[in-house]
C-alpha cells in the first residue's frame, strides 16, 4: 500500500502546468526587482550586505552586476516556463536564488525562503514531460504522467509551511488582536480600505481567520467536498494579502499550489484540453527507491525541525529573535530600537563612537538597531576594520528595544565586548539581556 501511495502513476497535469506558474512567477519576481528599483536599493546602493551568518563571503557583485544578475535569473523563469533545457535552467536559478537569499537578510521575507525550497524541490521533479521546448525537441521524453509522489511532497510542504505558521500565531500579542491593529497602522492612507482597516472588528477578524485558515486550509483543499470552498477562501486570501501586505509573488505562488489539490483530470480538462489522457500502467517501483526514501526522510526531518528549534534555546523567541527564521512565524511582531556602537582601542585607551551613518542605509540602521544577529555582524566588522593595523579592539554595544509597541527594554549587555564573542546558530546568546516583561507566546 506504501509503494501504492507513492509510485502510482497518475496524470502529469499538475506539474505542468505548476512549472509554467513557477517560471512567469519567477520572471516577475526578477524582472520586476529590477523596475521596481529592489535590487538598487537592496543589492547596490549599500556599501554591503548582511549575509545569513557564515555566508558573509557572499556579497553582491560590483557595479551593475546584480542587474544582470536578476535579469539573468529572470530570463531563467522564462525557460522555465517554456520547459525549455527545463532541467539546466531550474538547477540554475535554484543556484543563483538561493546565493542571493543567503546574500543578504535586510529585506527578509518568508517567500523568499519558499521560492528556494520550491526550487530545489522542482530541480528532481520531471516538470518537462510534456507541453514543453525539450519535450518538442526530444519526442522520446515526452509522458503524460508522473509518480504521485511528487504530488504528495508538494503537499506535504505546504502543510508544513502552514500548520507552522498557524501555530506561531498561539500567542498573547496575535490572540488579543493588538499585533493586527499595529500591522495596520501603516495601511491607513490606503485609498478606500484604509480607514476599514483601522477598525476593531477587522483586526478580529484577521486575527481569527489568520489562524484557521493557515491551519485547516490544506485538509479542506485535500478533502473533496470542501475542495471549492476551500480554495475560494483561498482565492480571497491571498489577493487580500497581495494587496494590503504588498508581499510580491507569494500569494499567488500559494494559488499555483492548489493545482496539485484537485483531480489530475480536472486540471487537464481546465488547461490542457488537447492532453492525451495517460494509459493505464502497472504499478513499476523505480529503482531509486530506497535512495529517494532516505532523500524524503532528510528533507522533511530538517523540515520539521527547524521551525521548533527556538523552544530548545533559553528565552522567548519573539524577544530574542534566536531560532525565529526557517520556520514559517510570517508576520508577528514589530520590532524597533535605539542603539550606539562605540569602539575601544585597548592598545591606548582611545574611544571612538561609531556614527551609523558612515556605514549602513536607512533600513539596515533599522535592522541594526533591532535585531542581535545583525547587531554582532555590525560589532564584527567594525572590529575588523579599527583592528587592521593590528591593534586590540573591543567593540561594546548600548542598546534598547521594542517589540510590538511595548516600552523601550534595555536589549544588549553594555559590559560585553562583541567583537570576542562567537555566534552559534543553535544557542542562547548570554549578551542579549532577558526581558521578563516579555507576553508569553
Amino acid at each position: 500500500m506504501f509503494n501504492t501511495f507513492l509510485f502510482k502513476r497518475i496524470d502529469n497535469s499538475p506539474l505542468v502546468i505548476f512549472r509554467i506558474f513557477l517560471g512567469i512567477l519567477i520572471s516577475l519576481e526578477c524582472y520586476g526587482a529590477i523596475l521596481t528599483g529592489w535590487v538598487r536599493r537592496t543589492m547596490i546602493e549599500p556599501a554591503f550586505t548582511f549575509s545569513f551568518i557564515g555566508f558573509e563571503w557572499l556579497q553582491p557583485l560590483p557595479g551593475s552586476g546584480m542587474y544582470i544578475y536578476f535579469f539573468i535569473m529572470g530570463t531563467l523563469g522564462v525557460f522555465i516556463a517554456l520547459g525549455y533545457k527545463y532541467r539546466l535552467s531550474i538547477i540554475s536559478f535554484t543556484l543563483l536564488w538561493t546565493a542571493v537569499y543567503l546574500m543578504q537578510k535586510t529585506s527578509y521575507n518568508n517567500h523568499y525562503y519558499l521560492l528556494a525550497l520550491i526550487s530545489l524541490i522542482m530541480c528532481f521533479f520531471p516538470a518537462n514531460r510534456a507541453y514543453s521546448l525539450d519535450a518538442r525537441a526530444k519526442p522520446q521524453i515526452r509522458n503524460e504522467s508522473m509518480y504521485s509522489y511528487v504530488k504528495w511532497i508538494i503537499v506535504l510542504q505546504l502543510f508544513i509551511v502552514y500548520t507552522y505558521a498557524a501555530l506561531a500565531k498561539l500567542y498573547a500579542d496575535w490572540l488579543d488582536f493588538s499585533f493586527v491593529g499595529i500591522l495596520m497602522q501603516s495601511k491607513a492612507h490606503y485609498w478606500l480600505i484604509g480607514d476599514l482597516l483601522q477598525e476593531y472588528w477587522v483586526h478580529k477578524f484577521i486575527s481569527v481567520m489568520g489562524i484557521f485558515f493557515d491551519l485547516l486550509i490544506v485538509p479542506a483543499l485535500l478533502w473533496k467536498p470542501s475542495r471549492k470552498i476551500a480554495f475560494a477562501f483561498a482565492i480571497f486570501f491571498h489577493l487580500f494579502n497581495s494587496v494590503v501586505f504588498q508581499i510580491g509573488i507569494f500569494p499567488y505562488l500559494a494559488l499555483a499550489f492548489t493545482v496539485f489539490f484537485f483531480e489530475p483530470e480536472t486540471i487537464r480538462r481546465i488547461f490542457f484540453k488537447k492532453k492525451p489522457i495517460p494509459e493505464p500502467s502497472k504499478l513499476i517501483i523505480p529503482k531509486y527507491r530506497n535512495l529517494f526514501l532516505v532523500g524524503f526522510g532528510i528533507y522533511f526531518t530538517v523540515q520539521l525541525i527547524l521551525p521548533v528549534r527556538h523552544h530548545f534555546i533559553k528565552d522567548d523567541v519573539l524577544w530574542t529573535e534566536e531560532g525565529h527564521r526557517l520556520s514559517w512565524r510570517m508576520m508577528l511582531r514589530s520590532r524597533s530600537g535605539v542603539i550606539s556602537f562605540k569602539v575601544v582601542n585597548n592598545d591606548n585607551g582611545n574611544i571612538i563612537n561609531v556614527n551609523l551613518n558612515d556605514y549602513l542605509s536607512k533600513k539596515q540602521k533599522g535592522r541594526v538597531a533591532a535585531y542581535p544577529d545583525f547587531i554582532w555582524q555590525f560589532a564584527q566588522r567594525l572590529k575588523k576594520k579599527y583592528s587592521k593595523d593590528g591593534a586590540d579592539i573591543s567593540v561594546y554595544v548600548n542598546s534598547r528595544v521594542r517589540v510590538n509597541g511595548s516600552k523601550l527594554k534595555p536589549f544588549i549587555d553594555p559590559e560585553v565586548d562583541l567583537g570576542a564573542e562567537r555566534w552559534d546558530h543553535f544557542k542562547h546568546h548570554i549578551w542579549i539581556l532577558p526581558s521578563k516583561e516579555t507576553k508569553a507566546k
